[in-house]
């Protein structure tokens, strides 16, 4: 049973963190940012993290309100952080560099041949 009891603790701190990622995440994001990504408000967020992370501590992980949270925090960082970053220009994927165009490959701007 001590080994099952300590799986729990791991996953208790996994889920904790996850929550805190994405409060943290969430505080520090432009309100703005939630707007334009059409994602619901920043208060919204973070109240939701924030109940998270409240619950994942509070609560025994048999319960239905930590998975909730835990889902709560991944829709966040699966969902609403991507779109975020998307809108506010904080990395579009692999070979973007910060001030290139969308025409520029990984070894400078692609003229079409010219």
């Amino acid at each position: 049973m001590l080994g099952f009891a300590g799986f729990m603790g791991i996953l208790k701190i996994v889920m904790m963190a996850l929550a805190a990622f994405g409060l943290f995440d969430a505080a520090f994001r432009r309100e703005d940012a939630f707007r334009a990504a059409d994602k619901q408000n920043k208060v919204f967020w973070l109240i939701i993290l924030g109940i998270a992370l409240v619950v994942s501590y509070l609560f025994s992980l048999l319960s239905i309100l930590p998975i909730a949270g835990v889902i709560a925090s991944i829709v966040y960082i699966v969902d609403v952080r991507p779109a975020l970053k998307q809108v506010s220009g904080g990395g579009g994927g692999w070979g973007r560099r910060r001030g290139g165009s969308s025409s520029d490959g990984p070894y400078g701007p692609y003229n079409g041949g010219r």
